[in-house]
């Protein structure tokens, strides 16, 4: 049976400075993303032992063991190509990205609307969470999810493409309880690039990611 493995970062420790330092990425890569993707393999361990026994008096809490280190793994999976040293800005036409930023002025009214939607889900998250811009692919538009833990409040169906880390192991050793202020400083690093692909891809694939009238 196939296993999650944690994939290596693509740039080094200290690429996203000033932004992030190196420290901060260096122990939420290694030490918390590292976590996420043992505790997915440890649970599928446990759900084959409980098959092979036919044993599911644990079975509630290994389902949301399952849910919350899987999508644990595959937001910080996302999260690090997400960013760049060279990022920042607004996604434009002229950089290749016209596509994204037609669809999120579409969507959003403006990127100056979308900026603000996003900013204030994913700083206003109660506890931690993610804000993340993603594709519905019902109605075919890009939403913005306030994302509890790593799994609840998503609307079902939808594809990720830009995500903001709201835990405070991605910014307290640098920001201290000043979670707005690393929202804003996301920004600067934002790699839409990665988002476009991202866009272009879960648009491309909407007919077999969810087949719905």
């Amino acid at each position: 049976m196939a296993t999650y493995t944690l994939p290596e970062l693509p740039y080094d420790y200290a690429a996203l400075e000033p932004v992030i330092n190196p420290q901060i990425i260096e122990l939420h890569h290694d030490k918390h993303h590292a976590a996420y993707v043992k505790g997915a393999n440890d649970t599928l361990e446990q759900l084959e032992e409980a098959r092979a026994k036919d044993a599911w008096g644990a079975v509630n809490g290994l389902q949301k063991n399952l849910a919350f280190h899987l999508s644990g793994h595959i937001l910080h999976s996302i999260y690090w190509h997400n960013m760049s040293g060279d990022g920042g800005g607004e996604p434009l036409a002229a950089d290749g990205v016209g596509d994204l930023a037609d669809a999120i002025a579409e969507s959003f009214g403006s990127f100056a609307g979308f900026k603000s939607q996003l900013t204030k889900a994913a700083a206003t998250t109660q506890g931690s969470g993610w804000g993340v811009l993603a594709y519905e692919p019902v109605s075919g538009r890009l939403i913005v999810e306030q994302v509890y833990d790593h799994q609840g409040n998503v609307g079902q169906g939808s594809v990720p493409i830009l995500v903001f880390d709201a835990w405070e192991h991605a910014f307290y050793l640098q920001y201290k309880n000043q979670k707005v202020d690393f929202i804003e400083a996301m920004w600067r690093v934002v790699n839409w690039q990665d988002v476009a692909k991202r866009y272009a891809a879960a648009k491309e694939r909407a007919d077999v990611l969810l087949l719905a009238p």
